[in-house]
């Protein structure tokens, strides 16, 4: 029987977590939190982050990185995007850590790189790949179909990933194009906050479907300048995760837009819209790596910019949408 490694127990993390065990393996889970180990241990539930699905007992959870890793011959890196770095240092000074699959979709806010960079920079010659696609944690855990994409340069890996959690209801696709795969899953968080606004401020939905096809074309432009492959946003990484996330508020990402919409007039500082939010959406953080990266490839990307102008600079929704109304008639 395959063990296989999940480092951070959130949402996503247990979800994973959950898969595993249903497709087999042995899964060492490991949290920052006590109370969540504890009460996986004692109730077989993250009453914290999942408290509505069963975990299996083939899951032990374990505050303990290096027990969580101990003979494992894969581990899923689920921590929150702008804690990748400090965790993967830690992963450092384990020997014999097996490959890494890097489950969190950000830029790391520090360094301006993507994770699968941080991951590979900490822990040289180890293997990596990273897993994004439409996939909300609950439905996940629930078994609900779901297929998602394993994209790395090492072919061998992502068969890896694919025969370990692959599923009759967890379906895994495999891409050579981790850079295309990445930029997908960490621009969507962008624009589903700019989706949320649009719904926030009564917008209405043909708004919404030009946010996310301008957005999706923001999207191919950075990827494409950093080394990805346009094709690869037209798959479950790309199309299908923005789809999932501009849709539902069940993404933190959408109902924070939302939030922000809903106040057109009102100028949000950072520490306001941290305050605000119960769980922080991965999105806040991107929205800043996202335009510094564009700014260095020289890339354009208005609605990312007009978020993230929201978001950190002071601007007012109303101002940022007058803004991108306002710009000049182009070729499509």
């Amino acid at each position: 029987m395959s063990r296989i490694a999940v480092i951070g127990a959130g949402a996503w993390g247990t979800a994973l977590a959950i898969t595993a065990a249903r497709a087999g393996c042995t899964v060492g889970l490991w949290a920052r939190e006590k109370e969540v180990v504890e009460s996986i241990r004692r109730d077989r539930r993250n009453a914290l982050f999942l408290p509505d699905h069963r975990i299996d007992g083939a899951v032990v959870p374990t505050g303990a990185l290096a027990e969580a890793m101990a003979d494992a011959d894969l581990a899923l890196l689920v921590a929150p995007a702008q804690h990748v770095a400090a965790v993967a240092e830690q992963l450092a000074d384990l020997p014999d850590a097996p490959p890494i699959v890097v489950c969190a979709k950000g830029i790391d806010r520090a360094s301006g790189r993507l994770l699968s960079e941080v991951v590979a920079d900490a822990l040289p010659g180890r293997p990596v790949a990273v897993l994004s696609g439409p996939s909300f944690a609950g439905e996940v855990a629930q078994g609900l179909p779901a297929a998602l994409t394993a994209a790395s340069t090492d072919r061998p890996l992502t068969e890896r990933v694919a025969q370990r959690l692959g599923a009759p209801r967890f379906r895994i696709y495999r891409s050579d194009d981790p850079v295309g795969v990445e930029i997908g899953g960490a621009v969507k968080n962008v624009i589903a906050i700019a989706c949320g606004i649009v719904v926030g401020a009564g917008l209405g939905e043909n708004a919404r479907a030009a946010v996310v096809t301008r957005g999706l074309a923001e999207t191919v432009r950075l990827a494409v300048a950093r080394g990805g492959r346009a094709q690869t946003l037209a798959g479950l990484s790309g199309i299908g995760d923005m789809m999932l996330t501009c849709n539902s508020f069940q993404s933190r990402n959408m109902s924070l837009g939302a939030a922000l919409g809903a106040e057109p007039g009102r100028i949000w500082t950072p520490d306001d819209v941290l305050a605000a939010r119960d769980s922080l959406a991965e999105g806040f953080w991107t929205a800043a790596a996202v335009i510094e990266m564009a700014q260095k490839l020289n890339v354009e990307m208005p609605i990312c910019a007009g978020v993230n102008a929201v978001l950190h600079r002071g601007e007012i929704v109303q101002a940022m949408v007058d803004s991108l109304m306002a710009r000049r008639f182009r070729e499509e």
